[in-house]
C-alpha cells in the first residue's frame, strides 16, 4: 500500500464529502484525487527525482503530498524558518527536484542548481486544470524529513510508503469519522505530525482545516467558525490558547479531542486545561520522525483517572506518555543493551512495521528490527512509559546520571517559577554540574529554590547554579533547545570572565 492509495480509497467511498477547507466550499475527496492525479502527471513529466516543499499550511501541502506519492517521487517538506543560507543548503540536497514554494519565499531560494521552482499558487492552479492521462508509478520512498541538525548537519530521515501506511492502518479506522468531524492542522508541514495528520484524516474521512501560522486568537476563531472537533497542539500552544480563553464564557463547544506532544507537558498546564475544557478528551502522543509518528499514547481515560485519583502511582501517570500503540514493541535498554528492570531508566528502543530508522546514507535500525531512539526513559509496573529527554541531555555528575526533566518538574511546582530548563555545565571536579535556567513570576531567592528542590529530591540533584531569563528558546513545535541555552550560558560566563 502507498500514500496515494489512501486518497484513492477515500474518494471512492466519500466522493462528495469535503476533505480540505471550509465546510461550505472546501475541496471534496473526489476533487482532491483528481487534482492529485493531475499534479502527479506534471511531476512525473518534469524529470524531478524529489518534490521539495517550502511553505506554510495550505491546500498545496496535502495536494503535493498525495501527488508525489502517486508520481512515485519522495516528498521533502523543508523548514522555511531556517536562515536563508541553511534553507538553500537543504534545498540543494534535493536536486534534481521540483520545489513547490510559497510566493513570499521564492526570493529566498532562487538560483539553487538543479531545482525547478513553481509557486504554490501556480501548483494548485496547474492541478485544477484539465487533467491529462494519468498513470501511477511504483513508489518507494514516501517522505524525506530533515532533522533539526542541532548537533551537526541535518540528517534526512527516510520514510517509505510501507512505514506510513502501516502507522495509518494500525491507528485509524477507515472512514470511521462522522460527516460533522473536522480536524485543525497547526503544526508546520516539515514536521512528521503534519504529515501524519493529513494521512490519518483523509483515511478516516475527517475534514481538515489548516492554520498557516499559529496564533492563539486565530486558532480559537477558526475552531469556533469551522466547528472543529479534533486538534493537535504542542504544550506552548495550549498554554497560549488557555490564556485567550481565560476570561471568555463562550468556550469551545464543538471541540471533542485535543492530542498533544512535541515537548514536555508541565503538570500544572494539563491540569489547567482539563479544568477549563472538561468536555474535551486529552491525549498525549509520543513519537519520532523515524517511527512515522506515534509510539505511545496516554488516552483520555488515563488523564481523567490520574486527576481524580488519590493514588500517587495513578496520579503520576499524568507525567507519562502512556502505553505503546498496537503493533509496536517498546524496550528499555541499559548501557549494556540488556533489558532494564521495571522503573530503571535506560534508552528507549522500538520495533514495528511503522519504524523506519533509516537516513540517507545511514541505517540506524538493527537487523532484528529494533531501533534505538536516543531518548531516555523508563516503564512502570503497569506498562506506562515515561520519557526523561534525550540521552545527550542527561547530566553526568560524578558518575551519576541525572535527568533534567525530573528536576524541572519539581521546580515548576514552585509558585514563582513560570518556566524552567535544567542543563549540565562543565565542572572540573564532578564532570558536570546541575544548572537551572528559570523564567520567574516574581523574584525568587536562588537559595530558596535550591532548598525547594532538596526537600523533594536528593541533594545531588539540587541546582548548583541558577540563572534567570525572560524566556526560554523553543522550536515552533515545542521542543526546548537545551543546546542553544547551554551555548548562551557558556558565552555569557566567558564574557563575564567566570
Amino acid at each position: 500500500m502507498h500514500t496515494g492509495l489512501i486518497v484513492e480509497m477515500a474518494a471512492e467511498g466519500l466522493s462528495d464529502r469535503v476533505a480540505i477547507g471550509a465546510a461550505t466550499d472546501g475541496v471534496t475527496y473526489a476533487d482532491l484525487l483528481a487534482q492529485a492525479q493531475s499534479a502527479a502527471t506534471q511531476i512525473a513529466g518534469s524529470g524531478a527525482q524529489i518534490v521539495a516543499f517550502v511553505g506554510e499550511n495550505g491546500l498545496s501541502f496535502p495536494l503535493a503530498l498525495f501527488a508525489s506519492g502517486l508520481a512515485g517521487c519522495p516528498f521533502a517538506p523543508l523548514n522555511y524558518r531556517l536562515p536563508d543560507v541553511d534553507l538553500r543548503k537543504l534545498l540543494a540536497r534535493t536536486a534534481p527536484s521540483l520545489a513547490i514554494v510559497d510566493e513570499a519565499m521564492i526570493p529566498r531560494v532562487l538560483g539553487v542548481e538543479g531545482v525547478t521552482i513553481v509557486s504554490s499558487k501556480n501548483f494548485v492552479a496547474m492541478a485544477t486544470s484539465a487533467p491529462e492521462a494519468f498513470e501511477a508509478r511504483e513508489p518507494d520512498i514516501a517522505v524525506l524529513l530533515f532533522t533539526s541538525g542541532t548537533t551537526g548537519e541535518p540528517k534526512a530521515a527516510i520514510l517509505r510508503h510501507r512505514h506510513l501506511t502501516s502507522y495509518v492502518i494500525s491507528t485509524v479506522e477507515f472512514q470511521g469519522s462522522g460527516a460533522e468531524e473536522c480536524g485543525i492542522v497547526t503544526v508546520p508541514p516539515y514536521h512528521i505530525a503534519a504529515v501524519s495528520a493529513v494521512l490519518t484524516s483523509v483515511y478516516s474521512g475527517r475534514r481538515i482545516v489548516q492554520l498557516p501560522a499559529f496564533s492563539p486568537e486565530e486558532w480559537v476563531r477558526l475552531v469556533r467558525e469551522e466547528k472543529v472537533t479534533h486538534a493537535m497542539l504542542v504544550p506552548t500552544m495550549l498554554g497560549r490558547i488557555l490564556d485567550v480563553l481565560e476570561n471568555e464564557l463562550a468556550g469551545l463547544p464543538s471541540l471533542r479531542a485535543i492530542s498533544y506532544g512535541g515537548g514536555r507537558m508541565p503538570a500544572q498546564l494539563i491540569e489547567r486545561a482539563l479544568a477549563r475544557l472538561p468536555h474535551v478528551d486529552f491525549v498525549n502522543a509520543y513519537g519520532l520522525t523515524e517511527t512515522s509518528s506515534t509510539i505511545s499514547v496516554l488516552d483520555a481515560e488515563d488523564h481523567r483517572a490520574a486527576v481524580a485519583s488519590d493514588n500517587p502511582s495513578v496520579r503520576r501517570r499524568l507525567a507519562s506518555v502512556g502505553r505503546p500503540i498496537p503493533g509496536l514493541e517498546v524496550s528499555i535498554r541499559t548501557p549494556a543493551q540488556t533489558e532494564a528492570e521495571v522503573g530503571e531508566p535506560g534508552e528507549i528502543w522500538v520495533r514495528g512495521e511503522q519504524v523506519s530508522g533509516e537516513y540517507v546514507g545511514r541505517i540506524a535500525i538493527r537487523s532484528d528490527g529494533w531501533f534505538p531512539t536516543n531518548d531516555c526513559g523508563w516503564m512502570d509496573e503497569d506498562g506506562y512509559l515515561y520519557v526523561d529527554g534525550r540521552l545527550d541531555d542527561v547530566i553526568v555528575r560524578g558518575g551519576e546520571n541525572i535527568s533534567p526533566g525530573e528536576i524541572e518538574d519539581v521546580l515548576r511546582t514552585h509558585p514563582d517559577v513560570v518556566d524552567v530548563a535544567v542543563i549540565g555545565m562543565p565542572d572540573n571536579d564532578w564532570g558536570e554540574r546541575v544548572a537551572a535556567v528559570i523564567v520567574s513570576a516574581g523574584s525568587p531567592d536562588p537559595d530558596a529554590l535550591r532548598a525547594w528542590t532538596r526537600s523533594r529530591l536528593r541533594s545531588t540533584k539540587s541546582p548548583e547554579d541558577i540563572y534567570f531569563r525572560n524566556a526560554l528558546p523553543y522550536t515552533e513545535t515545542g521542543k526546548l533547545l537545551r543546546r542553544t541555552l547551554k551555548q548562551e550560558i557558556a558565552l555569557s560566563l566567558e564574557a563575564a570572565g567566570s
